[in-house]
């Protein structure tokens, strides 16, 4: 008997089992990253339903940029997340990334935090005795702050952008575009007179939102608000207070008024802080 085994037609391997596929290597280009989308926690993604540029690839690779604009708790950039499989999935993104509590200038920090709740007490305390945990815990806990308001505003129809996910102390969300550029902020525009009244208008519409669910922006001005054509986006959310359990609450809404009514004003149109103010506690209760 011999010792070989003969091949035949039946030794094929059956087609039905067969497939093609692709090695996913390890990038060799330092701004690159495979996707992070399925690494990070349900929660830490955006809400559904979810915009249809939204790339769920876990084979996208994510592409840094650069930086778009840096900021006092951290940098945003622009991030391409795209599946080179399939060149249709591709889209462009802001990666909000915040920085360490020692390379922070935000000192005003504590008056935002009055009346929120950590995610648990080994935070709390490593938060309080300023250790090298807790330092990576201020950070982290601007950024899920960023990403809960993000979150809830865009779930109760405020205009903000779209919260892609959250990864650590990186937020990415949608990148607020005009033709191809990143939307000017409210400050650097010169709207018309009918645009002028059409974001004032839009502007109380959101602050009437905000108020009915109990929340104050805290830090809104013209230079955090983007004109995207007709429309106002709202942008920088980590500061976000509870207007009535944080005991500075109507006084971050007052000051909130006055920063934009005051930008409008300077463009022609008679608007009055403490007017709004009046109108947005009637319908705050």
């Amino acid at each position: 008997m011999s010792s070989q085994l003969s091949s035949s037609p039946d030794d094929a391997p059956d087609p039905s089992f067969t497939f093609d596929f692709t090695a996913y290597d390890d990038l060799d280009d330092p701004a690159q990253r495979w996707s992070t989308w399925l690494s990070v926690e349900p929660l830490c993604r955006g809400p559904e339903p979810r915009p249809p540029w939204v790339v769920t690839s876990q084979g996208a690779i994510d592409t840094d940029l650069g930086i778009l604009k840096t900021g006092k708790e951290g940098d945003v950039f622009l991030l391409e997340r795209a599946d080179p499989l399939d060149p249709e999935r591709s889209v462009v993104m802001a990666a909000k990334r915040y920085r360490g509590e020692e390379h922070r200038s935000f000192h005003r920090s504590s008056t935002y935090t009055e009346g929120r709740k950590m995610r648990n007490t080994r935070d709390a305390r490593a938060l309080a005795k300023k250790s090298a945990h807790g330092r990576a815990v201020a950070a982290g806990q601007w950024a899920w702050a960023e990403w809960q308001a993000l979150v809830r505003l865009h779930e109760i129809g405020v205009p903000v952008p779209y919260p892609v996910q959250i990864d650590g102390t990186e937020i990415l969300m949608e990148w607020v575009q005009v033709n191809g550029e990143t939307a000017p902020r409210l400050a650097q525009t010169r709207p018309d007179r009918e645009r002028l009244e059409s974001y004032w208008a839009q502007l109380v519409d959101t602050l009437t939102i905000l108020v009915q669910h109990g929340i104050v922006h805290g830090d809104l001005s013209p230079y955090n608000i983007l004109a995207a054509g007709d429309r106002l986006v709202v942008i920088d959310l980590p500061q976000v207070v509870d207007l009535v359990a944080n005991p500075a609450g109507m006084d971050f809404l007052l000051r909130d008024c006055t920063n934009v009514a005051t930008w409008f004003r300077s463009r022609g149109l008679e608007v009055d802080e403490q007017e709004l103010f009046g109108e947005l506690m009637a319908r705050a209760f």
